[in-house]
């Protein structure tokens, strides 16, 4: 088989020639690999962050199940407010910017900036105080030098094209994460009488997306409906309430239409996992992962729903692949797969992304231990 053919297999509930195996190291270890500063990925696109993914997932031979790192973006969605990027500090070890617009001649600033270091992903939407820095810049420079991407039906065509037969690709239509700080958080409790409308927003704009994306010549493989730490900022009520009134429609529509959908959530998932088994059609889910990063065990997840759903994970990502030795990787995954894999429906993966410095061995430990012991 074909990586491909192999998660479309797994997705579809039959059984391939071996366990997929799909680790995530979604942004540290491509930047990484590339020996450029990270900020040319992630803020001058050199190259962009979604193929130095690509280039490192070919790199470790793994099952590409490229989950939303591209984030197809269509006209409607775009900001009216015409921001511009500012530099408005920069050292050796990172380089500040913030946004700005010009109105009858003056300068507009946001409260926040962006933060983008030499050597790990940028921190985004940061508050002023937090950045130590001022309300109006004393200085700054326009932004310049960022290589223009596609984020389109063209830049996705392109990005599936580099893929090809290594996996599939995933775009975003809707996400259960509706709060994911503090000030949201306030939001909420502030404003009981507009959870109802908020809700309703989410659910127009989903179907909007969704429709938006059925109406292109190049379609992704699968939909993403998830979120980094949806039961972090939010209980499982409030996601209930705000965000899966549009994700369960997606999945839904999706479902009808024969596409299959992904839900990531790193933290605590047990409840989701549950949900999801039980009251939706979703695909696939991870990162499943155990404490104390989240509250997952997935044998447990198995036994009760693994006729139901793709159980994707669950290395845990510190102390196995970061400061585990290659054994340890190989001990782990030989019991993720005796948890998980019988009947099908499992893929091999870890906790959500691996660390900058996982030694490399140790994620070919995996994919070697899914080729030859990942057997049905």
């Amino acid at each position: 088989m074909t990586k491909k053919e192999r998660l479309q297999t797994v997705l579809s509930g039959q059984i391939p020639d071996c366990v997929p195996a799909s680790p995530d190291f979604s942004n540290m270890i491509p930047a990484k690999l590339t020996g450029k500063p990270f900020w040319d990925l992630y803020l001058y696109n050199d190259p962009p962050i979604w193929d130095a993914y690509i280039d490192c997932a070919k790199h470790f031979d793994i099952d590409i199940l490229m989950d939303g790192y591209f984030r197809l973006t269509f006209d409607f969605e775009k900001d009216p407010i015409p921001w511009e990027k500012a530099i408005v500090y920069k050292d050796p070890s990172r380089i500040i910017t913030r946004k700005y617009y010009k109105e009858s001649g003056k300068y507009v600033w946001k409260d926040t900036v962006d933060v983008y270091y030499v050597d790990n992903p940028p921190s985004m939407n940061v508050d002023l105080l937090r950045a130590n820095v001022g309300q109006v810049p004393d200085v700054f420079q326009p932004l310049e030098g960022v290589k223009p991407v596609d984020m389109g039906e063209k830049g996705l065509k392109s990005i599936m094209d580099k893929v090809g037969d290594n996996g599939l690709v995933g775009v975003f239509a809707a996400s259960t994460v509706a709060i994911s700080n503090a000030r949201q958080i306030y939001e909420y409790y502030d404003n009981p009488d507009k959870h109802e409308q908020w809700a309703q927003e989410r659910l127009s704009a989903a179907e909007k997306k969704f429709e938006a994306i059925m109406n292109m010549e190049t379609r992704p493989d699968f939909i993403c409906v998830g979120g980094s730490g949806t039961l972090v900022f939010q209980t499982i009520d409030m996601f209930r309430q705000l965000a899966l009134p549009a994700v369960k429609r997606v999945i839904e529509l999706a479902t009808k239409a024969g596409i299959p959908t992904h839900v990531h959530s790193c933290g605590p998932e047990t409840q989701l996992v549950k949900l999801f088994a039980q009251e939706t059609s979703l695909t696939v889910i991870d990162p499943l992962e155990i404490s104390p990063m989240g509250d997952c065990n997935l044998a447990e997840l198995k036994k009760l729903y693994g006729d139901k759903i793709v159980l994707k994970g669950n290395i845990q990502t510190t102390d196995v692949m970061l400061y585990g030795s290659k054994q340890d990787v190989i001990d782990a995954c030989k019991k993720a797969i005796d948890d998980a894999a019988a009947g099908g429906r499992f893929i091999l993966s870890t906790g959500d992304q691996c660390g900058r410095d996982t030694p490399e061995e140790n994620i070919h430990a995996l994919v070697e231990t899914a080729r030859t012991y990942g057997r049905y």
